[in-house]
């Protein structure tokens, strides 16, 4: 459980790193998974936005007691899973991640989220950890994304300079199985991994059910399973206070 310093840290700077760690067997299930993915999907070495899509048994992960009593901590007792990311990161060819928030992208009406962030490997300024601006989410709005094509960059939305200061940026130095959480509007993303070793990383995107998923915002341009307008929501906790969300699956 999240201590109260946890809860008063993350609604002030929009992040916490909690005194928690998953066991190495939890970690090993996550590994394998991963690998069984990325053998049948090579297009996935680096990243893949929507695992559940293509293997469910990451829903284990998900399903961890302990991850859902801190969530619920944060965001309220009813809560849903909408989607799980795997940034891989491999050892020197591992991607940036732009400067961005994420309801920029998300069609979650009004925009909540949680997101846990597992560290698989561990994730340090060598290998590309996650960065964050503390405090930038409190203005509960999203700043001006401009579309970036370049090669090397995992997101094509980067958040214009002057809605931030990058100077107060801090870096999420994480050992292997521990996990930090963060909030949808705050502003973060990544350095690429120029070190010898991987920097594995899951995330898990919980809101809370009085939030609305709206598939009829989500970019319908591309088809398939990666699409946002396919992803599968599952009820984890509780009940759906918005009663307009269709999940697919209950727990």
């Amino acid at each position: 459980m999240l201590s109260a310093e946890d809860i008063e840290h993350y609604h002030t700077d929009g992040y916490v790193s909690p005194d928690f760690r998953l066991d190495d067997a939890v970690l090993d299930d996550i590994r394998v998974n991963h690998d069984r993915l990325v053998a049948k999907h090579p297009a996935f070495t680096d990243y893949c936005p929507a695992v559940l899509a293509f293997d469910t048994g990451f829903l284990n992960i998900a399903r961890i007691p302990a991850i859902l009593d801190m969530v619920e901590q944060l965001i309220g007792p009813d809560l849903a899973l909408w989607n799980s990311s795997f940034f891989a990161k491999p050892a020197r060819v591992g991607t940036k991640t732009p400067w961005h928030q994420d309801g920029e992208y998300w069609p979650i009406r009004p925009l909540a989220t949680c997101s846990v962030w597992i560290a698989v490997d561990a994730a340090t300024t060598d290998n590309g950890c996650l960065r964050v601006i503390p405090g930038s989410h409190r203005r509960r709005t999203i700043g001006r994304h401009d579309f970036n094509g370049a090669e090397g960059l995992s997101l094509p939305l980067e958040l214009r300079a002057d809605e931030f200061d990058e100077t107060t940026a801090r870096d999420i130095v994480l050992e292997a199985g521990q996990v930090s959480l963060h909030d949808i509007f705050l502003v973060h993303g990544s350095e690429p991994n120029r070190s010898d070793t991987p920097r594995r990383g899951m995330t898990l995107r919980y809101m809370p059910t009085s939030s609305v998923y709206r598939r009829d915002l989500a970019d319908g341009r591309r088809g398939g399973p990666l699409a946002m307008s396919e992803r599968t929501l599952y009820l984890m906790r509780g009940i759906d206070r918005s009663g307009r969300n269709d999940f697919r699956q209950r727990f």
